[in-house]
């Protein structure tokens, strides 16, 4: 019992001690940090892993040299040197951030001129996680090795490691993959942070970078979530590579007699009269000219994607209004040419509007040739009076008589 009370004792002593020196440190640092932005960034995140990194290490010690021995104690023993890992993997991981926010604060990426800025931002952050991975697992592996049957096990282990390893990566080819891919982006400038690209279709900016996949922000708040090892393998535009300004387009028709030189001055009009557009590029030219009517081209530059899709569905809104309101004749018309037939049939007109004789081509009973021959075969013999149906030859207004069937058919 009394092993124990002196144990209790010196871990209430320890864990004083460290808490006192540790927040007055912290009340230094604060003070000093009004001048230094490192001083303040660390007192403002080391605060707590450094408070419980030095009260568990002021513990152990405690129960280490005054604690005597009581029961549990090799296991109480254990326990806080897995602790003291945990809070000192907990301190370094602090410590790291603390630097590559430094590292990131000297290059803002709200300016328009943030190529260098995002690029480190992007670096910093797969940096970030890859530090935070290996500590992780690094700690893990430490914790591990604290226990003598894990310690024995990892020999026999390392003995077998190449076939492990070999397992290992087949098994997890996709994800090594992207983090291989992950890194690529991070240092081959690809692609950054900010970037806007046009990936599946789809128009957006790149929103996050991790080990596994790429965020990608749609212009319409939609997020498409795509593996690292896409940008790697597959092509993908990228409108901001060497810069953020950028060129656009804004196209309309018109007839052919609208006036190209009043919409130049409108279309210069329009970009000096808003600060979408950036003063480098404003033309209108006559991409094409078929099916009766004239394509007009507006190419407008702008400080970045957002901006140039404002200023060219800007530019298009006004060309249109002032075709309408000054122009309107110019407005895109259908024609058709429309001809007056002739109501008397084919091949009956002339040009003088009197019927013609048909031709002998236009004839297959009648004229030179066989067509006589045919005649008498599909007709039979000459026709009598009696034959044509009438009584006597000067009886025109008898009624007819039937005519009968012969076997050569009906007569055409």
């Amino acid at each position: 019992m009394t092993s124990l009370l002196t144990a209790l004792l010196a871990v209430v002593v320890a864990a004083g001690a460290a808490i006192v020196i540790v927040e007055t440190v912290h009340w230094i640092t604060n003070r000093l940090g009004r001048r230094s932005q490192l001083l303040c960034d660390l007192a403002a995140t080391a605060h707590h892993p450094f408070l419980a990194t030095a009260t568990v290490f002021a513990v152990q010690v405690a129960v280490r040299g005054f604690g005597g021995d009581f029961p549990g104690r090799a296991g109480v023993l254990h326990a806080l040197v897995i602790l003291v890992i945990a809070t000192v993997a907990w301190l370094v991981g602090a410590l790291l951030l603390v630097l590559e926010d430094l590292a990131l604060a000297k290059w803002r990426v709200d300016v328009p001129d943030n190529m260098k800025a995002r690029r480190l931002k992007t670096q910093v952050q797969m940096l970030r996680r890859v530090t935070v991975a290996a500590i992780v697992v690094l700690t893990l592996g430490v914790v591990l090795m604290t226990f003598p049957g894990v310690r024995a096990l990892g020999a026999s282990v390392l003995a077998s490691a190449g076939i492990v390893s070999v397992i290992a990566a087949l098994a997890a080819q996709s994800t090594l993959g992207n983090v291989f891919a992950g890194l690529q982006l991070a240092f081959s400038d690809a692609v950054r942070i900010d970037d806007v690209v046009v990936v599946e279709g789809e128009w957006g900016r790149i929103e996050d970078i991790t080990l596994t996949y790429v965020a990608v922000q749609i212009w319409d708040d939609r997020r498409l979530i795509l593996p690292t090892s896409y940008f790697t393998t597959k092509p993908f535009q990228n409108w901001t590579r060497t810069g953020s300004a950028v060129l656009g387009t804004a196209e309309i028709d018109v007839d052919w007699s609208a006036p190209v030189e009043p919409l130049r001055a409108e279309l210069r009009k329009v970009c000096e009269g808003t600060e979408l557009w950036d003063g480098r590029v404003c033309v209108l030219q006559v991409t094409d000219a078929v099916g009766g009517m004239i394509r007009l081209r507006a190419l407008v530059s702008a400080h970045d994607a957002g901006a140039l899709w404002d200023l060219r569905c800007l530019v298009r809104e006004r060309l249109v209004a002032w075709v309408f309101e000054h122009r309107r004749d110019s407005l895109p018309r259908v024609r058709a040419d429309v001809a007056r037939l002739d109501r008397q049939g084919p091949g009956r007109s002339t040009s003088n509007g009197f019927a013609a004789e048909a031709s002998d081509d236009a004839r297959v009973f009648s004229g030179p040739g066989d067509g006589d021959e045919r005649a008498a075969a599909f007709g039979g013999p000459d026709d009598t009076p009696a034959q044509r149906g009438y009584d006597e030859p000067g009886d025109i207004g008898a009624p007819a008589r039937p005519i009968p069937a012969t076997t050569s058919g009906d007569r055409p």
